[in-house]
């Protein structure tokens, strides 16, 4: 103990003798003591442990509900005891889909079978392990047995469909093949059953994922003809969680389940398959030619169809609940122990899943063992940090959201902000999260070196945007969905942020039996160099988050955000209301015909309603008493205030993001409440801001976008008033 203090005050000297640049929420003098002590941790930071951590955890398949998931549970558990943490596992019990039957053959014009199955590949180690294994499918697709005509199209989106009505291209009744990419995946066969077809199959084409962009596993690391992406189908846009029971926690495990109480499973039967399963099919399809634009890399002529390709496919499942294990590790606050600042990655993945989730997961146990090394020599944070190892993220972020409905009252009241990562590699700064956030952010990648360049990762991620490297231009994106942070950001309202590094470590094995150790050190992060750099950035977020005098969180952040929102959703229905008027004029006057092919007669579309007047004026009414307000409270100055009044600013600013939660949600999915971000309705992953007002322009809802403008505008006056009380009680 006596030699890390003196290492601590050796640098805390040395660090008197170099001006510190400030930081938000510290005084001069504290960020000087922050600065020593993130020296301190980068230090003790051991390369060594993620190469032990990710040969072990990744060692055999540990999806959730498997001995494998408790077993990871089990170590990382045992891990942060070691390392002085209160730790316990709490368990829930959702319902989680593993396969009884899986076929797909295609029955005309000629028989073929597909493997659905991922071979063993040399130099792979794991990649030959069959015991424990989950084989290639959709979690939370429905039973079925369907035979119908193939129909191509290209990504299934809202607007493929579209053009093939132009084509006179009917699906209704259709197994329609769908590419991977361009939008969540779950969001395929949603819009499928919408157009009425009876089954979808999604693959992986190599002009997105496999030979077209580079050498195929193991040559390179880029998908091959028998990899394919398993994944979850469940309708999250809606909620995500346990399908039987949102808004509480799955706590019960004799619940004897009924998926078809579950409204966000699958309408029609869905699987994935490989490129090379596909190509079979559609060799066999003739029909129009497809659009440019939706030709993949096979060697092919891509046609749509319908037929006459033929196939079959038959799908059961075993619909069970599965225990779901998340490792939840506390150090207590010495100052402000009712603060929480939570930090977390998930355990589980679709078998081996080195890079997605086990890559960020060691960052994070990285961080948790130096943070509990500073805690044995002296140091204690002031707020309570808590790390979270998450269960069942893979299927439907079963573990987080569960955990946050059981907990959500006193999270409400006692988080400050969660920091969630899913996985690095090589290359840029990712990070997503909460604009009052944006300067916390900023702040904290301007410190810290990145490993390959070694100039601020700040500034490697402005010269890769093209834009300024300063901290205060800096712009973090809203968050969608696809990790743990949605229960805390979408419905409770706790600012997070998505953190994590890529874009140099491309290929194809996620959500294979590819994702493995040997794929991971070969290609993604060899040397370990950047899951080190997100146990930087992790751990220096941890600690500044515990040790500011006065929590980062800045309103300016979200007020210049959400002008900037605003504007696009005026601009959207300005644009949509001149595209609308020149697409009627050119069907009025006969120079819009569409044809599906040139021997067929043509189509003439039916004009669209056209765009009504839409009455802003309380949305930017209230946007600019937010920057009112915001502008106020960027002129208290927290070090000037006396304890009682610092206190009460503290809390506000902590609870404030709160404000822009809606009790009843947004239309169609109330369990979503947050009025400035959620994940699209048909984007999944992808985020829209001001939600409610864009999807009813977009969806030409009118009468629903003049409520969501009003609900909006209420929500932005709440978190202005809510920052002028504040504002008023420092004075």
């Amino acid at each position: 103990m006596k030699k890390t203090l003196a290492v601590l005050l050796a640098a805390l000297c040395l660090t008197a003798q170099t001006p510190t640049r400030p930081i938000a929420g510290f005084t001069a003098d504290s960020a000087a003591r922050e600065i020593a002590l993130e020296a301190k941790f980068d230090q003790g930071l051991k390369r060594e442990n993620f190469q032990q951590w990710l040969k072990r955890l990744s060692s055999k398949p540990h999806h959730v509900g498997s001995p494998g998931s408790k077993a990871v549970a089990d170590f990382i558990a045992a891990q942060f005891r070691e390392w002085g943490y209160e730790t316990q596992i709490e368990t829930f019990y959702p319902l989680f889909p593993t396969p009884k039957t899986r076929l797909l053959e295609m029955v005309a014009p000629t028989r073929f079978t597909a493997k659905i199955e991922e071979p063993p590949v040399a130099g792979d180690e794991t990649s030959a392990i069959k015991d424990g294994n989950l084989p290639v499918y959709h979690a939370y697709s429905t039973d079925g047995d369907v035979t119908a005509d193939l129909v191509y199209v290209n990504y299934g989106l809202p607007d493929d469909y579209r053009k093939l009505r132009e084509m006179g291209i009917d699906v209704r009744g259709k197994i329609v093949l769908a590419r991977y990419g361009a939008s969540w995946r779950g969001i395929k066969p949603k819009v499928a059953a919408e157009n009425g077809a009876a089954g979808c199959l999604i693959y992986s084409d190599p002009q997105d994922d496999g030979y077209v962009q580079g050498d195929v596993y193991p040559q390179g690391p880029y998908r091959p003809a028998q990899g394919a992406q398993r994944g979850s189908v469940m309708d999250m846009p809606v909620y995500p969680g346990d399908p039987l029971t949102p808004f509480q926690a799955a706590t019960d495990p004799n619940r004897k389940p009924d998926p078809k109480q579950a409204p966000t499973v699958t309408k029609i039967p869905v699987m994935p398959i490989s490129y090379g399963d596909a190509e079979p099919l559609l060799r066999a399809l003739t029909g129009p030619v497809a659009p440019a634009s939706w030709r993949g890399g096979l060697p092919l002529t891509y046609h749509v169809g319908p037929g006459p390709a033929k196939v079959r496919l038959k799908l059961e499942f075993d619909w069970k609940l599965a225990p779901t294990y998340n490792v939840v590790a506390k150090m207590k606050g010495a100052e402000k122990p009712d603060q929480w600042v939570l930090r977390g990655n998930h355990h589980d993945g679709w078998n081996f899943g080195a890079a997605d989730p086990l890559s960020g997961m060691i960052s994070v146990m990285e961080e948790a063992r130096m943070i509990g090394e500073l805690a044995k020599g002296g140091w204690r944070p002031a707020r309570t940090l808590v790390f979270l190892a998450w269960d069942g993220e893979e299927p439907a972020l079963l573990g987080s959201t569960e955990w946050g409905e059981l907990h959500a009252k006193e999270l409400q009241e006692h988080a400050v902000a969660y920091v969630n990562s899913d996985g690095t590699s090589r290359g840029f700064l990712r990070v997503g999260g909460a604009a009052s956030l944006e300067l916390f952010t900023s702040q904290t990648a301007r410190d810290m070196l990145d490993p390959q360049t070694r100039v601020p990762v700040l500034d490697r991620l402005a010269a890769a945007r093209k834009v300024t490297g300063g901290e205060g231009e800096f712009r973090i994106a809203p968050l969608g969905s696809g990790s743990d942070y949605t229960v805390f950001q979408h419905h409770l309202g706790i600012p997070s942020l998505n953190i994590g590094f890529g874009g140099e470590g491309n290929g194809g094995s996620y959500h294979s039996n590819y994702d493995s150790y040997d794929h991971y050190v070969r290609f993604a992060d060899p040397d370990f160099q950047y899951v080190m750099a997100t146990a930087q950035l992790g751990g220096r977020m941890m600690l500044r988050l515990a040790n500011a005098d006065w929590l980062p969180l800045r309103a300016e952040g979200t007020s210049l955000a959400v002008r900037g929102w605003m504007n696009e959703v005026i601009k959207l229905t300005d644009d949509l209301r001149g595209q609308t008027r020149r697409q009627n004029e050119l069907i009025r006057s006969g120079a819009l015909r569409l044809a599906a092919d040139p021997r067929k007669t043509y189509i003439v579309p039916e004009p669209e309603a056209e765009v009504p007047f839409l009455n802003f004026a309380p949305l930017q009414n209230a946007v600019a008493r937010l920057e009112q307000a915001a502008t106020a409270a960027s002129k208290v100055d927290p070090a000037k205030l006396d304890a009682p009044r610092r206190a009460a600013w503290e809390e506000s600013l902590r609870a404030a993001e709160q404000r822009f939660l809606r009790t009843g949600g947004l239309p169609r999915r109330p369990w979503f409440r947050h009025v400035l971000q959620a994940p699209g309705f048909y984007t999944g992953y992808g985020v829209k801001t001001l939600p409610g007002i864009r999807e009813a322009i977009e969806q030409r809802l009118w009468p629903e976008a003049t409520e969501q403008i009003g609900f909006t505008a209420e929500a932005l006056t709440a978190y202005a008033e809510w920052l002028e009380k504040a504002v008023e009680r420092t004075r």
